[in-house]
């Protein structure tokens, strides 16, 4: 386990040393002494930026609240606010093994099963795709912001494929909910001769899916749902119009509508990330800063970076003081909880 995590590192660092490479490449005319000196000059802007993204947590909060009301419906979103903050300060400096300490502490502290949270996870991503792709496709079709962007042709494409993959997702949800158990045994009948019980470990994530989806109970939930993803991603379109906004300059008055194509970079480019460190997310937003938006790369590079500290980073200090206040490790919590996500599939055979 610890040699593949270190391989997917090396890998990583690899492709970031390459995308580095070929991005600096391109500024051969690149001026230091003005990117030191390129700094926001309207710090509330940053301010009002970082207190959006904290009321993102918040809304995160009340949404897994929701998800939680068929088995506890006691819970309340303070106590689920501070293993929000504190999974989220876990992605931050760990990067992906970070990931599964939010419904690993959930889980411990509402004294449920992982795997019950972890199904509750990956239901909650359906939700976090589905209402960007929605705000991305009204943008692009319906507001005057995308269209004055070159490649607006490409965005119309991009816009078209999120929303075949969010339909897709839909219908796979749909289908799992409703037959999950016979397409949960088809594949481990199909699969069960695949190394290292393949067929298995995929049955029982499908079947763990299918208990996330019964969390949602009924219309009135899914529409509470629905509407705390929007609102929860219509505060970080404004938090990325805010941090723009911050350095006081025309070229970054970037419209709302227009933000979501830089949020679109970012999250693709999240995709490569170094514990810690980032660099994907920098790397991609910066490029489109600049190509998309014809930031000059100096403004380019220093909003790219600051936009990333106070989206991604601004949580670490307060989920630190948290994690030191109830005497947890960050490291610990992302050992515990991969090493309960490998002994799922057995406890569900058993």
């Amino acid at each position: 386990m610890i040699k593949k995590k270190y391989l997917a590192y090396a890998v990583v660092f690899l492709v970031l040393a390459v995308l580095v490479y070929l991005q600096f490449r391109t500024w051969q005319n690149f001026d230091w002494a003005r990117f030191r000196d390129t700094r926001p000059q309207k710090w509330p802007h940053l301010v009002h930026g970082i207190a959006l993204i904290y009321l993102a947590y918040v809304a995160r909060a009340i949404r897994w609240k929701i998800f939680l009301r068929p088995v506890r419906p006691k819970a309340t979103t303070v106590s689920l606010l501070a293993p929000t903050v504190i999974g989220f300060t876990g992605l931050a400096l760990l990067g992906r093994p970070g990931e599964l300490i939010r419904p690993y502490l959930i889980a411990r502290r509402q004294d449920l099963s992982f795997s019950s949270q972890l199904a509750v996870w990956a239901v909650e991503r359906i939700f976090d795709i589905g209402a960007y792709t929605v705000l991305l496709v009204a943008a692009i079709f319906f507001a005057s912001g995308p269209r004055a962007l070159p490649l607006y042709s490409y965005f119309k494409r991009g816009g078209f494929l999120l929303t075949a993959l969010v339909a897709g997702l839909v219908l796979g949800a749909m289908a799992v909910h409703w037959k999950g158990e016979s397409i949960a045994d088809w594949v481990e009948s199909r699969f069960s001769h695949l190394a290292a019980n393949l067929g298995h470990k995929i049955a029982a994530r499908i079947r763990e899916f299918r208990g996330g989806l019964d969390t949602i109970h009924g219309p009135l939930s899914l529409a509470a749902l629905i509407a705390v993803s929007l609102a929860m991603w219509f505060m970080i379109i404004m938090a990325y119009q805010e941090v723009a906004y911050s350095y006081g300059v025309p070229v970054l008055n970037i419209r709302r509508s227009q933000v979501l194509v830089l949020m679109g970079a970012s999250m693709i480019g999240s995709m490569v990330q170094l514990p810690g460190i980032g660099g994907g997310s920098q790397l991609a937003t910066i490029a489109a800063l600049q190509r998309i938006f014809d930031v000059p790369k100096e403004l380019a590079a220093s909003c790219g970076i600051m936009l990333w500290l106070v989206t991604f980073v601004a949580v670490v200090p307060l989920g630190l003081v948290l994690a030191h206040r109830e005497r947890l490790s960050l490291r610990k919590l992302s050992a515990e909880s991969a090493q309960a996500e490998e002994v799922m599939p057995a406890e569900n055979a058993s």
